[in-house]
């Protein structure tokens, strides 16, 4: 499944990447904005809607360029508003994992997700399912010192510039986080996950070392020389250009003259159209330029003049071929496409990723300096349109282009992806083209199943399904990090507090919390019932855990006693949930939390003075922290008194005597740390594993899910054909001769 919220802008390009995705046999859905679904299912791919508004986003990002939002903004109730939005829209990227199509009811459960980062719910929905998740951006999105982050505009950054573009991924992913934290968190746990540390949750991509890949062109931005391996720049995703045929009086105004400049500002919904309009329309009559403006959703419309075409929906990739230039919001769809035609570059931005693509052409030569919107005035766009139609501009757009010639970002992408892939974990052992969803217990070594393996098998009574165990091919553990003893112990006992004090007032909002919640799950429905509203789903599916029409028409009519009864009966029950957990908060942060906080802190000490740190597994049940446990105290004992004498020795050689002291004095913190740090795990580590193990057996009811969607899809598989074409006998005698080699 691909996930992404934006424009139209940003959804092309990731249509573009599912038709080629389709071409190397997989089965893609893309899961975006209502108002895309004839975009998306024109082009062949599944759809699933998730919400959202992308008009009403477009506006408020106008509103608010930065990280900060207005008092306008506050005042008018729209920050809760984008919040309830997400809120929705996180849940329906879920469904959007594991739902049947909402139009034909086929099953869809996915086994990977490919995501751009404003969609929020990848890495978590990727967590819950086991499966690899993928992001993909427009946008820079990973720390570099080569450039800030197009969202932060931070001033004042001292002498060393390169650190604050550095810092500006992680002030705007931290501020990001305490803006959305509450809302995701939440979501988690209605999904069984646990909750993510404030600290720990915005830079989860960079510790998970999760793949990125940039639909740029490395021709006008090269890949910076401190990102990592997993990520990577691919150039720009271009689809196949659509047919279009333009209409007469289109085609009139390109022969009656030299070629115009296109200006038009797409999805943006601007503030005050007129004065815009009177801007370029002045500004083209300034420079003597033909011009072709376009309408957007902004509606843009002008007086008729000769020199002068108002155009509504067109595909770039036609009409760049016949302008002399572009001028344009700076939308990173827009930009590449004027960019591959060898077409001059003006960008007129207003929020996001604009500015940036703005600043790249300009420092190319193949555009002015970006002029934001509210700086927009007849003297220096039409500076900018005469820059645009001159020779120096024309050649350096040109040079651009023939790079961009070469490239090809989707096929690019496509392998980006198949690269990132952990292969070995994720081929099914018996059709090794299919990913494994499944682990068949009953054998001396678990053998990997896909869906369609494990539904043949289980057709042809080779195997009983109560033998299947789920198997996540990219398991993710999102662990809080911890830095010392001391700082992790005292930050335990604040959780443990901050929750159990939760918990009491729990007892009193939570009910509250649940009414609120009642009231706009049924605000939403209303909005469905009457087919409007962003919150909406065009066709639900009619799978029994989605609510179909029949069933929202009969909430609607249902007696209001009835619902109200049941609605008390949630309040009630909140506020019981909220006391009974008073205990269970203090009991497992005392045996628990603080005693593995100590554990972690003072195993992560020698990290602070450049010291290595041994990393023991993950710890997922009990069997798995009674392991973990063990090779603490034994590697922590070994390396603690070892370092009494390595950790000298390689000082002096080193550095001499001084050296030898530094040596001596890390030797001894070294044996202090590792040696308690394999005491306080004996207790911690195990106690940590019985907590998971209780948790995942209380909380199975998502892993129950995921379980019968994925049965429901290997059925539909194996008795339509759809899929790879696999020979029955043959799936029977390699899995019987996998359980003879095991």
């Amino acid at each position: 499944v691909i996930q992404v919220v934006g424009s139209r802008g940003d959804v092309q390009p990731f249509i573009a990447l599912g038709n080629e995705l389709q071409r190397h046999g997989h089965r893609v859905r893309l899961a975006t904005h209502n108002t895309f679904e004839s975009f998306v299912r024109e082009s062949g791919l599944d759809f699933y809607p998730v919400g959202g508004d992308p008009a009403e986003l477009m506006a408020y990002m106008v509103k608010n360029p930065g990280l900060i939002p207005s008092m306008q903004s506050l005042a008018a109730g729209e920050i809760q508003k984008k919040r309830d939005m997400v809120q929705w829209m996180l849940e329906e990227f879920w469904h959007s994992c594991l739902q049947p199509d909402p139009l034909t009811g086929l099953p869809f459960v996915a086994d990977a997700i490919i995501a751009n980062p404003p969609s929020f719910a990848h890495i978590h929905c990727a967590q819950a399912l086991g499966i690899p998740v993928h992001l993909m951006f427009t946008m820079p999105w990973s720390n570099t010192r080569a450039f800030p982050h197009p969202l932060a505009n931070l001033k004042n950054v001292g002498s060393d510039p390169q650190l604050g573009n550095y810092i500006s991924y992680t002030v705007v992913e931290w501020m990001t986080w305490q803006g959305l934290g509450d809302i995701i968190n939440k979501w988690r746990k209605s999904i069984d996950l646990e909750e993510v540390a404030m600290f720990d949750a915005p830079m989860l991509t960079k510790t998970l070392k999760i793949p990125f890949t940039y639909c740029w062109s490395p021709a006008l931005v090269p890949k910076p020389v401190d990102w990592e391996p997993y990520i990577d720049v691919c150039g720009f995703f271009f689809r196949d250009p659509p047919q279009y045929y333009p209409p007469t009086d289109l085609a009139q105004f390109l022969q009656d003259g030299p070629p115009p400049v296109y200006i038009g500002f797409g999805s943006i919904v601007l503030d005050n159209p007129e004065k815009v309009i009177g801007v370029i329309l002045d500004s083209v009559e300034a420079t003597g330029a033909r011009a072709i403006i376009s309408k957007g959703w902004s509606d843009l419309v002008g007086s008729d003049q000769e020199n002068v075409y108002w155009i509504g929906d067109c595909p770039h990739e036609w009409l760049f071929q016949h302008v002399a230039a572009v001028i344009h919001h700076g939308g990173a769809g827009t930009t590449a496409c004027g960019l591959r035609n060898g077409k001059p570059t003006t960008i007129v931005p207003f929020f996001g990723d604009q500015p940036f693509w703005g600043q790249m052409v300009a420092n190319a030569g193949a555009g002015p300096a970006p002029i934001p919107h509210r700086e927009l005035t007849v003297d220096n766009l039409a500076a900018a349109i005469r820059y645009c139609l001159s020779p120096q501009a024309a050649s350096a757009a040109a040079i651009i282009a023939d790079k961009m010639s070469s490239e090809v970002g989707v096929r690019a992408a496509v392998q980006s992806f198949h690269k990132g892939l952990p292969l070995e974990r994720i081929r099914c052992d018996v059709i090794p083209s299919e990913p494994a969803v499944w682990s068949y217990s009953k054998s001396k070594n678990p053998i990997k199943l896909s869906k369609m393996a494990a539904e043949i098998l289980i057709s042809t009574n080779s195997i009983d399904s109560k033998h299947l165990k789920p198997y996540q091919s990219n398991p993710i553990q999102t662990e809080t990090t911890r830095w010392d003893p001391v700082s992790g112990g005292a930050s335990a006992v604040m959780a443990t507090a901050t929750g159990m004090a939760g918990n009491i007032t729990g007892i009193f909002t939570k009910p509250i919390e649940e009414y609120r919640d009642d009231q706009k799950r049924r605000a939403g429905e209303l909005k469905y019932t009457q087919g409007r509203g962003s919150p909406s789903l065009q066709e639900r599916s009619s799978d029994k855990d989605h609510l179909s029409v029949e069933r929202l028409s009969n909430d609607s009519v249902r007696p209001r006693s009835a619902h109200s009864g049941h609605l008390a009966g949630r309040m009630a029950g909140a506020s019981a949930k909220s006391a009974g957990k008073i205990g269970q908060t203090a009991t497992k942060g005392m045996l628990v939390d603080i005693p593995l906080a100590i554990t972690e802190g003072l195993k992560s000490v020698p990290q602070l003075y450049g010291g290595n740190v041994r990393n023991h597994g993950p710890v997922t049940d009990a069997k798995s922290g009674m392991v973990v446990a063990g090779k603490t105290f034994a590697w922590g004992f070994i390396d603690g008194l070892s370092d009494v004498v390595v950790q000298p020795y390689k000082g002096a050689k080193k550095e001499g005597a001084l050296g030898a002291a530094k040596g001596l004095g890390k030797g001894a913190m070294n044996l202090v740390t590792k040696s308690g740090a394999g005491m306080f795990g004996l207790f911690a580590y195990p106690s940590a594993g019985i907590s998971k193990s209780l948790r995942t057996a209380t909380h199975s009811s998502t892993r129950r899910k995921i379980a019968e969607e994925r049965r429901a899809e290997g059925i539909w598989m194996v008795k339509s054909g759809t899929g790879v074409q696999v020979d029955c006998s043959k799936v029977l005698e390699d899995f019987e001769r996998l359980k003879r080699d095991t």
